[in-house]
């Protein structure tokens, strides 16, 4: 194992780490100020921080698994645990969800003062800088380590950002505004934006579990890295998957009829290091053909025909 790819994992789990702590420092902060001020919006920015420690706490197992080298009973290692684990926790999501938009129809019908509605304030301004620190060091990470997981994990924190600049707005016009049934619209925002992600984390999980090509950009790249060597005549029969940290990536290249097995052999290992520069943590399978196989076999099955 070299330096550098020790030095990956250690930042991996380091950032996930760091997005569990700052989890539960938020819902400790934002319970309380909830408790003091009986505020719905800040109720749905307590449960939208708790289903960030559950969405970070999957984040840090999964990665902990995927980390883990191929066995004998995963040849392909353990990258859909984390598929699996989204997909349980986007049930707890929805059903969250479901509750807030519940408790924000019964505000919007009934509007009652907000007590210590500042102190809401103050919670999600705290929050908001406690998020800042968190993302400007994941961002960090990502770039060193390349992280899916951690990258997925960031992106749901940059949302919260906006999510924590709606709750200092509901709170200013319900307590110094007197607008108190705004706060319910806002609550039922917030449960709307908790539901989006819940689809958001199943529809990737889904996609994971199904082995979703990946996109057209990604494959282009390929392609083009692959025909960038002189020596590759064509490339067909791309398939590739993504299974946590892990990248799948196999086709067919077209060579010289006339190289020998030696030559063969040794051009698809410079294309396997090439594409594997571009995405690391792959397992690239690349089969050789000669050119104008293709078409051999097809003239072939047209001769059967006769």
């Amino acid at each position: 194992m070299t330096d550098a790819f020790s030095e990956q994992k250690r930042l991996m789990r380091l950032g996930a780490m760091a997005s569990v702590m700052v989890a539960i420092t938020l819902i400790a902060a934002k319970g309380y100020a909830w408790w003091l001020s009986g505020s719905v919006s800040l109720l749905g920015s307590l449960a939208d921080s708790s289903l960030d420690f559950l969405a970070s706490a999957v984040t840090l197992f999964a990665i902990i698994i995927a980390l883990r080298p191929a066995d004998a009973d995963h040849r392909f290692g353990h990258g859909k645990a984390e598929a699996i684990a989204g997909l349980f926790q986007t049930s707890i999501i929805f059903g969250s969800s479901a509750f807030l938009i519940y408790s924000s129809i019964e505000r919007i019908r009934n509007p009652v003062p907000i007590e210590e509605g500042m102190l809401g304030v103050y919670v999600s301004i705290f929050a908001i800088f406690l998020t800042l620190g968190l993302v400007t060091f994941q961002k960090k990470v990502i770039s060193k380590t390349r992280s899916v997981a951690i990258s997925a994990d960031r992106l749901h924190y940059v949302g919260d950002l906006l999510l924590n600049v709606a709750v200092i707005a509901a709170l200013l016009l319900a307590s110094v505004g007197g607008f108190h049934a705004v706060d319910g619209y806002f609550g039922l925002g917030i449960a709307l934006y908790i539901g989006w992600n819940a689809y958001q984390i199943s529809r990737t999980s889904i996609d994971m579990l199904m082995d979703k090509e990946f996109d057209s950009a990604e494959r282009e790249k390929i392609f083009n890295l692959v025909l960038g060597s002189p020596a590759v005549k064509g490339i067909h029969d791309l398939k590739t998957r993504r299974s946590g940290l892990n990248v799948f990536i196999q086709f067919h290249i077209e060579l010289d009829p006339d190289l020998n097995l030696f030559e063969a052999h040794h051009i698809a290992d410079e294309v396997e290091a090439t594409v594997g520069e571009e995405f690391p943590n792959s397992e690239i399978i690349i089969h050789t053909d000669p050119l104008g196989l293709e078409r051999a076999e097809t003239q072939d099955e047209l001769g059967r025909d006769k």
